[in-house]
């Protein structure tokens, strides 16, 4: 992985904050980045519309079943989840 000057700042955010949010162009290396930071922690896309169901579906339920966190991919596709 091409090393990213965020990670340290990732990291730092991760001790204060429950949820951080990357955003940035497409195909800039988002999913990478979080996907190697959090590598011990589930990855679910929101892009797949099984996972996006159970989402939208009971918001509650979803977030339940990743009690240590997660890396929610394409979250704006179930932003329900964040109210």
């Amino acid at each position: 992985m091409i090393p990213r000057a965020a990670e340290s700042l990732v990291h730092s955010l991760l001790r204060g904050f429950p949820i951080v949010t990357l955003t940035g162009p497409r195909q800039s290396g988002k999913t990478t980045l979080s996907r190697h930071i959090l590598s011990d922690r589930p990855y679910l896309s929101l892009e797949d519309p099984d996972v996006r169901r159970l989402a939208v579906d009971d918001p509650r339920a979803f977030l339940a079943r990743c009690p240590a966190g997660a890396v929610l991919d394409e979250a704006q596709r179930a932003p329900d989840l964040f109210s």
